[in-house]
Formats: C-alpha cells, structure tokens, sequence
C-alpha cells in the first residue's frame, strides 16, 4: 500500500514513510492510493474484541508491518492504559448512542490514536533503518497536547514538542500539558489562537532545516499514523448495535461528530469507505461554525471573526483534515487550487453542482453556548447522562438534523475536563478553581471521576514556557538541541 499527497498523486510513499513524515514534502497530506482492497467483514466483527477489530484495520492500511507486529502495538497501546478492556463503549441515552471516547490516559478522545502512534513511529523507525531522532511537533486546541505528551512521553528516540494556545484552553487542559512528565516532552503555550499554533507548525515543517541526525513527524491528525486508528470505534460502535439487536446486519447508521480540524469524522469516512454501512456524517460546529458554512454553501472562509467558547476543542477555523475529502472527491489538482486559494486569499468556493458530491454523505449544524448549557441541563434532566460541552454540540446538532437510522454521537471528552461549563448547565454556582467545581460536580452528580483527573490538582507544573506565534520555529530548534 503507497500513499500520496493530497496536493500531487505522483508524490508517493510507503505507509511506515508517512507515519515518519507526518505531512508531504509538498504540503499536502497523505492519502491511501486506493481503499479498493481494503474491505472489513461486518460479518466477523459480531464477535471480535475491540482490539482484534483495531488490529484488523491497521493491518489493512499499514502494509509495511506484519500482523504480529500490529497486534503487538495495539496491545501495548490499549492493554491496561483505558479504564476497561472496551477503549469506546456504547450507552444508549434516550433513542440515541453515545460513544465514550474518553476513557483514556488523559480522558479525551485523542487518547485512542496518541496511544497507538507513538508505537506506530517506532516500529516505522526500525523499518526503514532510521537512527536518527524523530521530533514529534504537534499544535493543539486542548485535548491533542495532553494525549500526545503522555503517549510519547520518555519513548526511545523521540522528542514531542508541543505548542497551546495562550487563554484557548481549559484550565484541567493546560494543567495536564504543564505537568506532563517525560524528559523528552517540551510544552509551551503560543501568544495566539490555534489557527495561530498550528499554521507556525505547518510553516515549521516546509521551511525549517534540521539539524544533522534529527527528524520531524506530526502528532496531529494530519499524520496518517493518527488518522487511521480512529477508524476502529466506528466498527465497534456499530459491532455493539449489532450484539444488542439495536439493528440488523448492513443496516446504516448515521454518526454526529463534533470536530473542528475535520479529523475524527474523516476517520468515519474513511470507515464507509472500507465496508461500514455509515448513513450521515453529520459534522457539529460550535459558534465558529466555518465548517458548517462549507457544507451549506460550498464556501470555505478563514477569515471571519474567531470566538473563544465553552468547546474550545473546536475553536477552530482551519480544519486541516478537510483537504483530505476535498482531494478524495476533486482531485489532487483541484485540491492543489484550493489550497492556494486558500493560502493567498483566505477562503476558497466549490461551485453548487459539484458540492453534492459531498453533501450526499455529510451534512452540518451548529450550536452556540447558550444552546450548549442548555443541551447539558436537558439531557441531564431527562436522562440522568452527564455530558461534556463538545458532546452537547454534537448532541444538539442531531435534534437538527432529522433521521430515519440509529444515531451515534460521539462523545469526545470527559464532562469533568470542562466542569465549570457543566456545572452552570445544571444550575449550580461556578468559580474561578476549577478543581473545586471538579469536587462539586461529583458531590452533585455522584458521576465517577476519572482517576487522571482525580489528582491533578496537585500534579508538579514541569512546563512554563510562553512564546509568540513568530518564535515557534526558533523554539523548536532550541529544544532540539536540547540534551536529555
């Protein structure tokens, strides 16, 4: 199996080649040439664990490596790191599903590929005959920093730098950033947003000149080593439907992400495409709602105001994953255009008769704050689920969007990392501390606290440093040079 840049198919590249390169040399994302033969049986997955299932996909796209090795990197990846054997369990709530992702290391989504991709570069590594340092470099709007620090925190050979947006994160956020342990893990926070972080990260890879022996990869969702791993709880969520007679075998069911860099809904597309039957990808927006914008009217516009909110994940206006569909359904010439339409002008438009192309599978809604708490205290009320903010986007997008299949929601952080928000979406007072909303959220709730989170509080700050957006590159080499 090769991949290719989203920006040009002749630029190739084995699978181990780009979990080690992260992004191609012409800027452009790495793509499967084709998902022709890779097909999962729903059939077999009835009885498959969780993890046969993310081996079994793994093998399918990473082609390099061989079955055992695969199956040794999921189990050290998921065996005794998530509270239970299941990295994603199914609860119903109401008529709907809701897939808890966030029972990780650091509670959050990201947990389930950062778990995996760390093993993915060293294997990839030994592979290729590299001996040289790889320099994991990854922006994140909250949760990708914490789950990528802890994932290749003290792994052989590596380094993880990572770059937050000053005042765009939660306090439990920036806390498990700046407390991560690990000689390698460097942390700093960006004077900028995340469109900011992430925009230096990519300017980082196409300019900067490594030092002799060093190396750079991305953590982010723009390495395919994170991509791919998360298409294995769209199987599972829909393995659980399955065993629990929710549906029957080939029927389709419809998925409501809330996702700003367009990553974890990819992976579900990505699912569809190898043989699961996936109705909608319904994609959920908070108030920078450019994504929802796109799908409504094929104009994709990064300059717009920017709003910090209550979903800060998905405070996002550049949803780097999108070239991705965008390449899959174009072509990597008009892919190419956009791009630079993009790059020069801030905002590119994809005529009305080619849009439906895309909105054929994905559809889009939005939800600002107040709907937020609000979605939270109903949800509460009616059924006793405590859902985080991210969640309750997604939650309130698909009571917009009508459908005639069973609906998964993806649930994407734990409520406590965002306890402030849930706690005045129940009514109760807020504070500055947001650990102590953490014990009052509990004490009201009786909700389990997740043993990461249940001691943070007091967990040693390691990482203080604060650089503007213009430093980042200068940064980067510091730590690179860094000895440990």
């Amino acid at each position: 199996m090769l991949y290719y840049s989203s920006r040009n198919k002749n630029l190739t590249s084995t699978s181990s080649e780009a979990i080690l390169r992260g992004i191609a040399p012409d800027g452009g994302l790495y793509l499967p040439e084709s998902f022709d033969d890779i097909k999962v049986s729903l059939e077999n997955i009835t009885n498959m664990k969780s993890n046969e299932i993310s081996a079994e996909i793994l093998s399918k796209f990473f082609t390099d490596f061989s079955n055992d090795e695969i199956n040794e990197i999921i189990n050290s990846a998921y065996n005794g790191t998530f509270e239970n054997d299941d990295f994603a369990p199914l609860s119903k709530v109401g008529s709907k599903f809701v897939l808890e992702l966030y029972h990780g290391p650091t509670c959050a989504f990201k947990d389930v590929a950062l778990s995996v991709l760390p093993r993915l570069i060293t294997a990839a590594k030994k592979k290729n005959g590299i001996n040289t340092e790889t320099v994991i470099l990854t922006a994140t709007s909250g949760d990708t920093g914490s789950a990528a620090a802890h994932g290749f925190s003290d792994v052989p050979g590596t380094k993880i730098i990572v770059f937050y947006p000053a005042h765009g994160t939660s306090a439990v956020q920036e806390k498990q950033m700046t407390s991560c342990p690990g000689k390698n893990v460097f942390v700093s926070s960006v004077d900028g947003n995340f469109d900011d972080a992430q925009s230096g990260v990519k300017k980082i890879f196409a300019e900067c000149r490594m030092p002799k022996g060093k190396s750079l990869s991305s953590a982010n969702s723009i390495n395919i080593g994170r991509l791919i791993p998360q298409i294995a709880y769209y199987f599972t969520a829909y393995r659980d439907l399955l065993k629990t007679g929710e549906i029957e075998l080939g029927d389709k069911v419809d998925f409501v992400v809330p996702t700003g860099n367009f990553g974890d809904i990819l992976a579900g597309y990505f699912a569809g495409k190898i043989g699961l039957p996936v109705g909608k990808l319904i994609c959920a927006s908070n108030k920078n709602n450019v994504l929802t914008e796109f799908f409504e009217t094929g104009r994709y516009n990064k300059r717009r105001e920017f709003h910090i909110t209550r979903s800060p994940s998905m405070d996002i206006l550049i949803s780097s994953n999108l070239e991705r569909l965008i390449s899959l359904t174009y072509g990597t010439e008009t892919t190419k255009k956009y791009m630079s339409r993009l790059a020069e002008y801030g905002e590119y438009t994809i005529p009305a008769e080619e849009l439906s192309l895309l909105t054929e599978k994905f559809a889009a809604g939005c939800c600002g704050d107040e709907e937020t708490l609000i979605t939270i205290g109903n949800v509460y009320k009616n059924h006793g689920y405590l859902m985080d903010t991210h969640t309750a986007v997604a939650w309130n997008v698909s009571e917009k969007i009508h459908s005639e299949n069973k609906t998964v929601i993806l649930s994407t952080a734990s409520p406590y990392k965002f306890s402030g928000s849930v706690l005045k979406a129940l009514g109760e007072p807020v504070s500055d501390n947001e650990f102590e909303m953490i014990k009052r959220l509990y004490a009201i709730t009786g909700a389990p606290i997740p043993p990461s989170l249940a001691n943070l509080e007091n967990a040693h700050d390691i990482h203080s440093d604060k650089i503007s957006k213009d430093d980042m590159q200068k940064y980067v080499l510091s730590c690179t040079e860094a000895n440990i």
